[in-house]
């Protein structure tokens, strides 16, 4: 599993022409499952992204996690995080998670997250989405199961 979390001062996601998701200070978050992912990788995942101390405190030292500042979430779902481009210039997506696998641990991490942080907002799984973000920082961060 993949997290890209980006520190953000306002984020949205649109589908169409309706906005389907909007935060103001917190992370927006881009979510790429696998075949090899499951619950217990996705609990492990969420509590290290809302407890990570990535927020500003006072005296502009990174020291301050999502509750500290009442920060807020968008997930959206990214398969694309699984890209992978070693042979040729056309991207595969192989090592992405079968799509009902996907949308469940998907919908699984928004459930969880709903329960610790008081504002999770989401995107529409499997649509065409556009995001916008003002980064704040700029501050990215990638979490990978793997290197967990």
């Amino acid at each position: 599993m993949k997290f890209v979390i980006q520190r953000v001062s306002r984020a949205s996601v649109t589908v169409g022409e309706e906005v389907v998701g909007k935060i103001d200070r917190g992370y927006m978050v881009l979510i790429g499952v696998s075949d090899s992912d499951n619950e217990a990788i996705a609990d492990k995942m969420v509590d290290k992204m809302i407890k990570l101390r990535i927020n500003e405190d006072e005296n502009g030292k990174t020291n301050l996690s999502l509750a500290d500042v009442e920060g807020q979430l968008l997930l959206i779902s990214q398969f694309t995080l699984y890209a992978n481009c070693k042979k040729g210039n056309r991207p595969s997506f192989i090592e992405a998670g079968a799509p009902d696998k996907a949308n469940a641990l998907y919908e699984y991490i928004i459930d969880r997250c709903s329960k610790q942080v008081p504002v999770v907002q989401r995107g529409m799984f499997g649509e065409d989405m556009k995001v916008e973000i003002v980064n704040d920082g700029p501050f990215t961060l990638i979490l990978d199961s793997d290197q967990m």
